[in-house]
């Protein structure tokens, strides 16, 4: 059985980090969610934005990095709003974004939510709706479906939430 390690990313780390995003890219453009991450996004800068924040994480194995997210505790400016319906809670909660594997080994994703929510039992997430993968993904995970935010450029996302306490 591998031994997987969670530790916050390092610009050291920015090589593999830009295969695991170009690799992300085209897996969701093979499901058909070509409007996700467009022009190159997450871009180097916004890596090295996460990294120096201390909110970008690798999973890493006896083979190396496998996957990366983002993860942090706190309030997200575009979960303050949600439409079409609401947050499970207004407890404090931690936030997942951009998780991509490299795509060599299974459940990777697996491993990363079982470490934030080792962390903070109260998470929220949010995917594009053309992200099928991602969302089945969190409801086999107990996530709902809860509303609809906004990002800062205007574009829509599919909002969800999951608490342990209430599943």
């Amino acid at each position: 059985m591998a031994r997987e390690l969670i530790r916050k990313a390092t610009l050291k780390d920015m090589p593999i980090l830009l295969e695991i995003y170009d690799r992300a890219r085209k897996f969701m453009a093979s499901c058909g969610n070509v409007n996700q991450w467009t022009n190159g996004y997450p871009s180097k800068d916004i890596l090295s934005e996460d990294i120096k924040k201390g909110e970008m994480y690798v999973l890493e194995d006896e083979d190396g990095i496998q996957a990366s997210f983002v993860f942090y505790c706190g309030i997200d400016p575009c979960y303050n709003k949600i439409y079409d319906g609401q947050w499970l809670n207004d407890e404090p909660y931690g936030v997942i974004h951009r998780i991509a594997t490299r795509g060599l080994k299974k459940h990777m994703a697996n491993i990363i939510l079982e470490y934030c929510f080792s962390k903070i039992d109260n998470i929220r997430m949010d995917t594009h709706t053309d992200n099928k993968p991602m969302q089945n993904f969190m409801i086999k995970h107990g996530f709902k479906h809860v509303g609809t935010i906004y990002l800062k450029n205007g574009q829509s996302r599919l909002a969800f939430h999951c608490n342990l306490n209430e599943n």
